[in-house]
């Protein structure tokens, strides 16, 4: 099945094409980087590295820009607060940015413009939609006439007034409509401003977007993407702007993530439930953080509570039990193996093993071509990880020749392939060298023993006894051929 993508304009899935034959240019909306980033800003960075991942592995090349809104009200009010300036508090807070992507594995970010080095392009783009027509100046200001759109309202599927009466819509007794929005801000004393020919000012937050995207990716984009609550304003008013200053499509795909959510409300800073990403990868794994951001469909919002986050990783063991057991088996790496990085046939061959991971890497795949199901996918992969455990079992029981290892081995490769698309599994996961672990490893290894011994001696009762009592600390004994290993869960 070939790709198809939901596009947030059209309210339909749509067989995914591109301007340029084998090229994707998208554009996904950034922070405002007035305070430290909260596991909400992950959401999308997150769900669209992986969307570049699988259009990579489909053979694209992609071009993804996230934008750094470093101008702002919310900036310069809090740049205030702290007794700093604008500039510094946006540096320190876009570095925090950067380092938290980084330890989700967000490696996919072509270009991270900053509006502050776009000042020009946006005050071209300004003159041009005055010169048009669509704009006006206002004592300082500069206002797009939603009245000269017939279009607006489009992307939300809503008219104007409907649009009005449900936004929080600066107001302004120098506007022509209630609607219209600032493309440029007069300077007031105190703020960060530059020379425009409408007087020393700032830009609105819309027209930055429009002149960075278009800078990096021309005058129409294969995918914007964003939040659900950037639709209106933001998105809709970046529609008007660019369609009406270049005359061309804008966006050929509009994308809408879900947003995270914390009991009945969203995850925002202006309401102040939100989970520093600092703090909360101080308890949690980066690849267990991941692993909920992608664990549903990306237009669906996503439930975080602890109980989740402890869930996820309680579901990421099983495969780490599961990489464990193939380097036991095989003396090979999972973390090394060499997998394939673009889509092609797979053949399972003459064996119902790998015929069965050839179903379940088709299912795998027929999730993501149907608009980046990630949820429906790691569902597969689940399935999948059940089959490699079913065949390891006959593997450890003596039935290991040559052939049925190569076998093993392919059907793993086919997991590597495609957690590759996820971005999980990339390197083994981190273990703690701390004394208490060393001590911990330490007791756990005597206890092993002596149990062991316990087992020779024929004293099954105190034997089963040691194994009841980890377990009801939460600790889980498998006992194999060569050994006793011991896991946490």
């Amino acid at each position: 099945m070939a790709l198809r993508v939901f596009n947030t304009l059209t309210r339909q899935n749509e067989p995914f094409t591109t301007l340029q034959p084998g090229k994707v240019g998208m554009y996904v909306c950034g922070p405002t980087v007035y305070k430290p980033s909260h596991v909400g800003h992950m959401v999308g960075p997150v769900i669209f590295d992986t969307v570049k991942r699988y259009l990579t592995y489909l053979g694209y090349e992609v071009t993804f820009v996230v934008n750094i809104t470093d101008v702002d009200d919310k900036l310069i009010v809090r740049a205030k607060e702290l007794g700093t300036t604008v500039k510094d508090l946006a540096e320190k807070m876009t570095a925090d940015y950067v380092a938290c992507l980084k330890k989700l594995n967000v490696t996919g970010i072509d270009h991270m413009p900053k509006a502050t080095e776009h000042i020009g392009d946006m005050i071209g783009i300004v003159g041009k939609l005055i010169e048009k027509g669509f704009a006006y100046a206002a004592a300082g200001d500069v206002y797009f006439d939603i009245a000269k759109d017939p279009d607006y309202g489009k992307l939300c599927n809503r008219d104007p007034e409907q649009l009005e009466a449900g936004s929080r819509i600066e107001v302004s007794d120098r506007k022509r409509n209630p609607g219209d929005f600032a493309l440029w801000k007069g300077a007031k004393p105190g703020e960060p401003a530059w020379d425009s020919p409408w007087g020393k000012g700032r830009p609105g937050w819309h027209i930055e977007c429009s002149a960075m995207a278009m800078k990096y990716l021309g005058q129409t984009l294969d995918i914007h993407g964003g939040g659900l609550d950037l639709q209106f304003p933001h998105h809709e008013n970046e529609l008007a702007q660019s369609k009406s200053y270049t005359e061309k499509t804008f966006a050929r795909y509009w994308m809408h993530n879900g947003l995270m959510k914390m009991g009945q409300s969203k995850m925002a800073g202006s309401i102040g439930n939100v989970i520093n990403v600092v703090d909360l990868l101080a308890k949690h794994q980066p690849e267990t953080v991941r692993f909920l951001l992608l664990n549903t469909h990306y237009r669906s919002p996503i439930e975080y509570n602890e109980d989740r986050l402890v869930e996820m990783r309680k579901a990421l063991e099983g495969f780490y039990r599961f990489f464990e057991r193939f380097e036991r088996i095989t003396g090979d790496a999972f973390f090394t193996l060499a997998a394939p990085s673009k889509r092609a046939s797979f053949h399972g061959g003459a064996g119902e093993f790998l015929d069965e991971v050839a179903r379940k890497r088709d299912a795998f795949l027929e999730c993501m071509d149907d608009d980046f199901n990630t949820g429906g996918a790691i569902g597969s992969l689940f399935e999948l990880l059940t089959t490699l455990n079913r065949f390891a079992d006959n593997l450890e029981k003596g039935n290991a020749g040559a052939a049925i290892l190569a076998d093993f081995r392919k059907g793993v490769v086919v997991l590597r392939e495609l957690s590759q698309i996820l971005g999980i599994f990339q390197e083994a996961p981190a273990k703690s060298a701390s004394s208490n672990d060393q001590l911990v490893s330490g007791l756990m290894g005597l206890l092993i023993d002596l149990r062991a011994d316990l087992r020779k001696a024929k004293n099954f009762a105190l034997a089963d006894l040691i194994r009841k009592r980890l377990t009801e600390l939460g600790i889980t004994l498998e006992d194999r051929q060569g050994g006793t290993d011991w896991r946490l869960g």
